[in-house]
């Protein structure tokens, strides 16, 4: 890829290997490149160990979202879904072992998929895009059992709530629906940024970014950042949230921006902690660049992987 393409590029998702030893990135050309998280976090690292083990074009279109289940990485490009093998990839081996397409009005509809999350309890990927709906796939039978509508516009994100196995959405009409709209308009349009843990809910976009109590559905806290916030999660005591602006904000549950951490993109879109090693438990964020951001701990970037 020449310069003016890694001028341009975007990375807008994320997701680690089961082993937790990989990382897989997506971007705005369709491509997913695979770094090697082992080799980059090594005493003996060089600046090659921070360029990708593999790169390959998996969709026509920016792949906006990644997953990873039961040994295989899913993404979603313009209209599709396709799943991977996790052993083939870190063996260098790139061929789709399948790729499965909503049930859109037409068949010269292909909008994009910008957000999809697995529902565990009976092992489903819930998507969210560009045709107002959320499609449920079942996983074990490869088929799309159902369509929930009720979105203006189309959906930015989709979250599972986990022990009621709730599914929430947000989207460009400004309401989060679980299925209930939790949207106050006074604040302003469109939500894309979503996540839930145990009885909270996170959600912002054009509104600031908020902390709901779901059991009671009213807000509780709501954080002072600026612009559009991108994606967000819970970690430990704090939360940690993404987007306009080239930094990690570090945020208390009671409302307060306790830091916020530069990086090097100059907008950030996509955040991931990974959980599936003690050895490499990392934070990477990526954005408006071709690079990104290792955080080996949360106060400072480490390093930076590169496309």
């Amino acid at each position: 890829m020449g310069p003016v393409e890694l001028l341009h590029m975007s990375v807008f998702s994320q997701s680690f290997s089961p082993c937790g030893r990989f990382l897989a990135a997506g971007n705005n050309y369709g491509q997913i490149a695979l770094f090697s998280l082992s080799a980059a976090l090594s005493p003996d690292a060089t600046t090659r160990s921070q360029k990708p083990v593999l790169t390959f074009t998996a969709h026509d279109g920016p792949v906006f979202s990644l997953v990873s289940a039961d040994g295989r990485l899913l993404s979603a490009g313009n209209g599709e879904v396709s799943a991977w093998s996790w052993s083939d990839l870190i063996k260098k081996n790139v061929r789709a072992l399948w790729t499965r397409r909503p049930k859109y009005k037409s068949s010269l509809e292909i909008p994009e998929i910008n957000s999809m999350v697995l529902q565990p309890r009976d092992n489903s990927l819930v998507i969210g895009g560009g045709d107002n709906n959320v499609h449920i796939l079942d996983l074990e039978h490869g088929v799309f059992k159902s369509v929930l509508q009720g979105h203006s516009d189309y959906v930015h994100c989709v979250s599972v709530r986990d022990r009621e196995s709730e599914i929430l959405s947000g989207g460009e009409d400004g309401a989060v629906r679980m299925w209930g709209d939790c949207a106050r308009p006074q604040y302003g349009k469109w939500i894309s940024c979503l996540t839930t843990d145990s009885d909270w809910m996170l959600c912002g976009g054009g509104p600031s970014l908020s902390l709901w109590h779901l059991r009671s559905l009213s807000p509780t806290s709501t954080f002072p950042l600026t612009g559009c916030q991108r994606q967000a999660a819970f970690h430990q005591d704090m939360i940690l949230a993404v987007g306009d602006g080239a930094s990690v904000s570090h945020c208390l549950l009671a409302g307060e921006v306790k830091a916020q951490i530069p990086c090097s993109p100059q907008s950030l879109n996509t955040l991931q902690l990974n959980t599936n090693s003690s050895e490499h438990q990392v934070l990477t964020v990526g954005g408006s660049s071709s690079h990104i951001d290792v955080f080996t701990n949360l106060s400072y970037r480490a390093f930076s992987l590169s496309f």
